[in-house]
């Protein structure tokens, strides 16, 4: 999963980059021949995160990728994921964010995330390879990116608490 979050082309309006082609903020990122991708790899060391919900407490064992390049590559070009591995996307101030799918081959859920850790949106089944833009409709600090089918799966709803150490209490 890549995203078009503006970066460093400074921020703006959701509606501002909703319009725009996400191509307009991935130029150094070209689609890739998906027998061929090449993508980053695994960002170590794991860092521990669980997501409260209804049910009880879902962990993971998450990649934590906080660097502009970390965060355009994400989950591109990975042939599987386990359900219990995931990515976390830090964008350390809460914006209006959204994700594609280019260059991303499994198909994934993608949770927006409040900077109080609370589960803003929830973005189930992400398409593999489709560019369409993927709101986070409301402000995000982080965006957690899990196997497709496994928010469901574990009840994570909105409004669930996301426990890592970037979040107050994590």
């Amino acid at each position: 999963m890549s995203t078009f979050q503006p970066g460093r082309r400074g921020l703006l309006a959701l509606a501002a980059v909703l319009a725009l082609s996400p191509a307009a903020y991935a130029q150094d990122i070209p689609r890739q021949d998906p027998g061929k991708c090449q993508g980053q790899p695994e960002i170590r060391p794991l860092q521990p995160l669980q997501v409260v919900t209804q049910k009880g407490r879902a962990s993971f064992q998450v990649e934590y990728a906080d660097s502009e390049r970390e965060r355009q590559y994400g989950m591109m070009c990975r042939r599987t994921m386990a359900p219990d591995r995931g990515m976390l996307f830090d964008f350390h101030k809460p914006q209006h964010l959204a994700f594609w799918m280019r260059n991303t081959l499994i198909p994934l859920d993608i949770l927006y995330i409040r900077a109080d850790g609370t589960v803003l949106s929830i973005v189930r089944n992400a398409r593999p390879l489709d560019e369409t833009p993927l709101p986070s409709n409301g402000p995000a600090r982080a965006v957690l990116e899990i196997p497709g089918g496994r928010a469901a799966q574990l009840g994570i709803l909105p409004g669930d608490k996301v426990v890592h150490r970037i979040f107050a209490g994590g």
